[in-house]
């Protein structure tokens, strides 16, 4: 990236500070237009609606105060990052209290299994992390060149911030405390990414070269270095959640084609195949009688799946031909 001048610096200044003459009305739009987008995201994750989702993230705020935190790193502009922070702090609660507070009106749990929305956030893998950390890239090159920032509504759409707050306050509603942490966790990832990726972006752009600032002092290291700690921090769980969610399809798919290939040589059908904490369940219908499952245990132990908590529902019948009025 181009150098950036400092015409550039005050611009994005303007854009992501809540400090000047005009403070009050910047901090006025964030907290009409934060509440607002909570309500949003957590309707659409209740509806399952991934429109209603997508426009939540459009019209969300908090990209601000994180990019504002990324600049504020780089320029070693302390008031303003910890105004930036704080913003940042109370948003994503009121955003999370605000998930909690629709999931009271809400008559069943908003959790995975009732909503693909959730199921969608509660468990990040690395593959989020590079997204998050291209996307957090695209967005401080927009923010920094204005002949392409109208792509940031793309970036707001491509990386999540509003909704994994709302499934937290929904899910912990609902008493599922361990995907409210996943989601959590998938928030903290975009944050993280974002800030580590501006930082670099930025310090590409040169910006304390355009200031006249010295290029390096001790306050910035420890910035950076704490970033750099809190990037590391994520991809452990996030490692551990690709892990797993790749054993498990891998498990998945394995068991599907066995019990396909089981079911069809009886006449059978399988309906289903999902998984359940570490079982795999499998449903089954066809005409009697039914397959012995014997059978399909030994075809898995075959495939190498003899580890694998295999469980049928078998559904017997047949196919009844509905009769013609009579004439």
């Amino acid at each position: 990236m181009s150098a950036l001048t400092r015409d550039d610096l005050e611009r994005m200044r303007s854009q992501l500070f809540f400090d000047g003459t005009d403070s009050r009305s910047r901090l006025t739009r964030y907290w009409l237009l934060l509440p607002l987008s909570a309500v949003i995201a957590a309707a659409g994750v209740v509806s399952d609606s991934p429109a209603t989702v997508i426009g939540a993230m459009i019209v969300a705020p908090l990209m601000t105060p994180i990019l504002g935190l990324v600049l504020s790193v780089v320029l070693r502009d302390v008031p303003n990052l910890l105004r930036c922070l704080l913003l940042l702090l109370t948003g994503a609660a009121a955003v999370v209290a605000l998930g909690w507070v629709v999931g009271l009106f809400v008559p069943y749990p908003v959790v995975a299994a009732t909503s693909g929305q959730v199921a969608a956030r509660v468990s990040p893998r690395l593959v989020d992390l590079v997204a998050a950390l291209a996307t957090g890239a695209v967005g401080s090159i927009a923010l920094a060149r204005s002949d392409i920032s109208d792509t940031l509504p793309g970036v707001a759409i491509a990386i999540s911030l509003v909704p994994p707050l709302a499934v937290v306050g929904l899910t912990l509603e609902s008493g599922a405390g361990h995907e409210a942490l996943g989601s959590f966790l998938l928030f903290a990832t975009n944050v993280i990414a974002i800030l580590a990726s501006g930082i670099v972006v930025m310090a590409l752009g040169h910006v304390t070269t355009a200031l006249g600032l010295p290029k390096g002092s001790s306050g910035q290291f420890v910035g950076y270095l704490f970033i750099g700690l809190l990037l590391s921090a994520v991809i452990v769980p996030l490692w551990a959640n690709s892990v797993h969610v790749d054993r498990s399809n891998i498990r998945l798919t394995g068991v599907q084609a066995v019990a396909n290939q089981w079911a069809e040589s009886a006449g059978w059908s399988v309906l289903s195949v999902s998984t359940r904490n570490d079982q795999v369940l499998v449903d089954a219908t066809g005409p009697p009688p039914a397959p012995p499952l014997a059978s399909l245990r030994q075809d898995l132990d075959d495939a190498g799946l003899g580890h694998v908590d295999v469980r049928d529902y078998l559904i017997t019948g047949a196919y009844v031909r509905v009769p013609h009025p009579e004439h």
